[in-house]
């Protein structure tokens, strides 16, 4: 492109370097600005000098458009135009158009095609493109080597992702080593040190344990460092922790270090009750013979302690199904501590009501309230769980929990009744004592004992789902938020506004695999200053 002004100063001419219409070298002329006779001003010299350096820009981008494109024949703006135009519209000739239409049509051949079981795939898109070039793939074959590959990738994916689910599983399942050694630590100390063994509550303070006046809690775990954080939160959230009660119910190898932990560490002036399952003398096999049923099932032990992949058809199966599959498999669902809660009433016979809280759970608000609240009658006072902001966490109904495939369970259930959350429920117990819910609880987990476990999977809800059913009080949904152990993206602000919050799901906060930023609402109610945590390096 070159720009040429008539030695009268009265022509400028734009020109590019071309091949003339007829096959001859030269410059064609692009375009030629007149300058009026008369006078010529320095003005009208800056004016076109302006126009130029706006102009001349887009000029050379036409030219190297239409060079890259092998138009080297266009010597002016019209020739350009009717190249540049279609293309600038989104145009193309019938060629472009005939190749699409043709590719287009051997991807839709190759598409309902399998790929050929001995297809060798290059294992990168560089040895793809290496290939092409070896090989001059035809244009079926590459798309079938392209299919072959992405099917491949997926696959990979797929294979990858359940890979993790199930190291997480494994990952939930184990006992961190701090925790580990905290037990450990504090079970010798029980032996080791009299103060670790003095009287919970001491004996002048034991008829507190059945005063109906005071506010109730109920804990049952065999995890020392959990339950120290719903005691530690629990109290320090309470406006009146004079009021408040705890009894913590442990099986029998942790009731040693769990007793050592709150005599050694006193929640002062609450009260703490530790109990071992052992130390109940009606709760034995004969007289609850489906707790037998439950340890000793062949099905639960294969289900709960077999090979979790042996059976199971992953090409049909989503990640976010196994992931629910494999949570439901948590040993914790055959655990007698599990199911404590369906026997309060027994339990606790000298008592009108109680807050049940699960081991996961951290109080951040003064739960007095929730005594003052009128169940209506009613025996279970909770949060339900089929509405809510967060859609992934507030939409279960019983169609989440119950195969409704089976008979019996289509049959007694609808599956658009609202579900409801365990954690953090009110119990009436002298209500409860009037209904059956205990025993209807025992008659249908036998039922899915019988079904080899095909009416519901996951633990103690379902069954509790039935039993309760017409007996629940909703509570306002402020009071327990649930999902921080399998919701990443739970809202802050609503944590921080939560009277309680619920690690339920895999992620606990005392593991690694815990949310990083739901952790300090839990870390901060662990004591880091104690001997025990420091030297079992529980925070590090």
């Amino acid at each position: 492109m070159q720009l040429h002004l008539s030695p009268s100063m009265r022509s400028i001419t734009i020109s590019s370097s071309s091949s003339s219409s007829n096959g001859g070298g030269g410059y064609g002329d692009l375009m030629k600005i007149k300058v009026a006779a008369g006078h010529f001003s320095y003005r009208t010299i800056f004016h076109t000098i302006l126009i130029l350096a706006f102009l001349l820009p887009f000029v050379f981008i036409l030219t190297a458009v239409v060079t890259l494109e092998g138009v080297n024949k266009c010597s002016s703006f019209d020739c350009l135009g009717r190249r540049l135009g279609p293309k600038l519209l989104g145009r193309t000739d019938d060629t472009g158009q005939r190749l699409v239409k043709d590719f287009v049509k051997i991807l839709n051949q190759v598409n309902s095609e399998k790929v050929p079981a001995g297809l060798k795939l290059p294992e990168s898109f560089s040895q793809l493109v290496t290939e092409m070039k070896n090989n001059k793939y035809s244009t079926k074959e590459f798309a079938l080597v392209l299919k072959g590959m992405m099917e491949k990738s997926e696959r990979d994916i797929r294979e990858s992702k359940f890979a993790e689910l199930m190291n997480k599983h494994f990952a939930a399942s184990a006992i961190p080593k701090g925790i580990h050694c905290l037990s450990l630590r504090l079970t010798d100390e029980y032996s080791s040190n009299a103060h670790a063994r003095r009287q919970l509550p001491s004996p002048e303070l034991l008829p507190l344990l059945s005063d109906n006046s005071l506010h109730h809690f109920v804990v049952a775990t065999d995890n020392i460092l959990a339950a120290s954080v719903v005691v530690n939160s629990a109290v320090q959230s309470s406006l009146k922790p004079e009021k408040i009660v705890f009894h913590v119910i442990t099986d029998k190898k942790t009731y040693a270090g769990m007793h050592s932990w709150f005599a050694l560490n006193p929640v002062t002036p609450a009260l703490v009750e530790v109990k071992g399952v052992h130390q109940f003398d009606w709760l034995t096999r004969e007289n609850v013979p489906v707790l037998e049923a439950v340890e000793s099932h062949n099905v639960i032990r294969k289900y709960y302690h077999g090979n979790h992949i042996t059976g199971a058809n992953l090409s049909d199966t989503t990640p976010r199904s196994f992931a629910s599959k494999l949570q439901a498999r948590s040993p914790k669902y055959i655990s007698l501590l599990n199911h404590l809660r369906i026997y309060l009433p027994e339990l606790f016979q000298n008592l009108d009501k109680v807050v049940f809280l699960d081991d996961d759970v951290v109080i951040q608000r003064d739960l007095s309230p929730l005594w003052d609240i009128d169940l209506n009658g009613k025996v279970n006072g909770a949060v339900e769980t089929c509405k809510g902001e967060d859609e992934w966490v507030m939409s279960k109904r019983f169609r989440n929990y119950f195969n409704f495939s089976h008979p019996l369970i289509a049959k007694n259930l609808n599956p658009e009744n609202c579900a409801w959350a365990y954690g953090m429920n009110i119990f009436d117990l002298r209500a409860w004592r009037k209904t059956n819910i205990t025993n209807t609880y025992h008659a249908w987990l036998k039922e899915n004992l019988k079904s080899n476990l095909t009416m519901w999977k996951l633990g103690t809800l379902p069954p509790a789902l039935i039993a309760f059913k017409g007996h629940v009080h909703p509570i306002d949904a402020s009071w327990h938020m649930l999902g921080l152990g399998y919701q990443n993206k739970t809202n802050i602000d609503n944590v921080k506004k939560a009277a309680v919050i619920h690690y339920n799901g895999q992620a606990k906060p005392w593991l690694e695999i815990g949310f990083e930023h739901l952790r300090p609402f839990w870390a901060k109610f662990v004591n880091g200053s104690n001997d025990f945590i420091r030297n079992c390096h529980i925070l590090e």
